[in-house]
This record gives structure tokens, sequence and C-alpha cells, in this order.
């Protein structure tokens, strides 16, 4: 079955009044920072002097460094031989390649990738789905609005909350997260929102879903990427970096 594409927030009803909330829309990147390893520590477990003082641990550091010379004798010998673009292949067979895809009915342009599929959705202007799996998806709504910026509806951060405030209202949602929200230029300064948030759903399991949104000429744009992010099987590096590629690809279409 396919799956649905649904922006909870992103309509026009919800949107088509032409009002803006009391304060500004800065340009800051709101993000879960992860602590940092403390230097003083790293550098006592790997000080020289410490080891060099162990005769034992002088026997254990001269093993590694023969392991190490070893390590770099294989390398050269693929090198040499020409292995080493194979395997390089074939560690990133999985990868997702991308392609340009540009509407010029509605003037919009994104990266996609090219291996997933174009379907027909009703209320979409383009959806491209992962072949057997309708869930992992990239699709663009376009609706006319009153707005003549995202600025005038509010900043990102108003606008993430009131997404999650949407998407907690759902019946099948049993929680969202927010991951990021930021704000970029796109084509001629134009204003471009950015949102990352997890979903935990009766439907689909753990979601990761990557949004972007813009108004141009009178007419908002919505970009919703979502990939199925469950515990058993996370979003891998590779994957999300692809898909962060799409997001910030997203954005109006130049003027030919």
């Amino acid at each position: 079955m396919a799956s649905q594409i649904c922006f909870p927030l992103w309509n026009h009803n919800f949107l088509k009044h032409n009002y803006a909330p009391t304060f500004s829309s800065p340009r800051t990147l709101f993000s879960v920072s992860l602590p940092k390893a403390s230097l003083s520590s790293s550098t006592q477990q790997h000080h020289p002097k410490r080891i060099c003082n162990d005769p034992h641990k002088d026997a254990l550091v001269s093993h590694c460094l023969s392991k190490r010379k070893l390590g770099l004798s294989i390398l050269a010998v693929f090198s040499s031989s020409g292995l080493l673009p194979n395997m390089t292949k074939a560690i990133f067979a999985g990868e997702l390649e991308l392609e340009r895809y540009t509407d010029p009915m509605e003037g919009f342009t994104l990266l996609r990738p090219s291996s997933w599929t174009k379907v027909d959705k009703a209320g979409a202007s383009v959806l491209f789905e992962e072949a057997n799996k309708g869930s992992n998806s990239v699709g663009v709504v376009v609706n006319p609005v009153r707005l003549t910026s995202l600025g005038e509806f509010g900043s990102p951060q108003f606008v993430a909350d009131k997404l999650i405030q949407a998407e907690r209202g759902k019946e099948s949602t049993n929680d969202a997260e927010v991951i990021t929200v930021a704000e970029r230029s796109g084509q001629g300064g134009l204003q471009v929102y950015e949102f990352e948030y997890k979903v935990y759903s009766t439907r689909g399991g753990m979601k990761r879903i990557f949004s972007a949104a813009f108004v141009a000429s009178k007419k908002l744009y919505l970009l919703n990427i979502a990939h199925s992010d469950k515990p058993e099987n996370p979003l891998d590096i590779r994957t999300r970096m692809t898909l962060e590629q799409v997001l910030h690809s997203f954005d109006a279409a130049p003027v030919t």
C-alpha cells in the first residue's frame, strides 16, 4: 500500500490567514548538543610517560606497533593490486544516488534518490517512494497562501512548536520530538525553514522526518522526507547524510 503524504501543520486552512506573531524570526540553529570528552582525561589515558615506565607495557606497545606495520603492509598490497577501489565500492554499494528534479510548472527544484519511484498521490505535487518500502518517501505539496514570506507567519522555532503540537494531536501518534530547527537562504535570498523531528506512531513505528518550507509568489512550498528509524533497524549515517542533502537542496527553481 502506498504511504500517505501528510503535512498536519502545513495546510491551506492553517496558513491562509495573513498574520504575524509578535516576535521576530532569528536566523538560529537549534540542535541537540552532545557533551564533549574531557581533554585532560584523554591526555592522561594516552600520556607516553605512563606507558614507558612499565616494561610490560613497553612489550605491549611493541606488539601493537608490529600489528600496525602488518596492517599497513596489507593495505599497501591491496592498493598496489587495485583491490582497494573495489573494496570501497562494495562498502558504499548501498548508498543512495541523487539526481536533480525540477518542476517547471510549480517552480521548485530538489535532489531526489534516483532509485525511488515517482507515484501519483492526491494533494501532492510530486511524491517519490522507495521500492517495497512506501513508508520511506520524499514528497512536495504546493498550496496558495496570503503570505509573502514565512517570516510573516512566525519564527522557525514558533513553527516547529506548532508542527509538533499538530503531530501529537494525531490519534496514531504516541509522541513527537523535535531534533533540529534551522533557517537558511534560498534562491534570491528566499527564506527557507528546515526541521528534523522524530515521530513515534502506531502506524509504521518510529520515523525520522525532515521537512522544509518556503513561500514564493503567494504559494507555500512544503517538502516532507519520511524514513523508518526503528530501534531494531535505525537510520544509518550514510542514508541520513543523503536525506539531509535532499533537505538542503529544496528551493525555488531558478528563473530562466
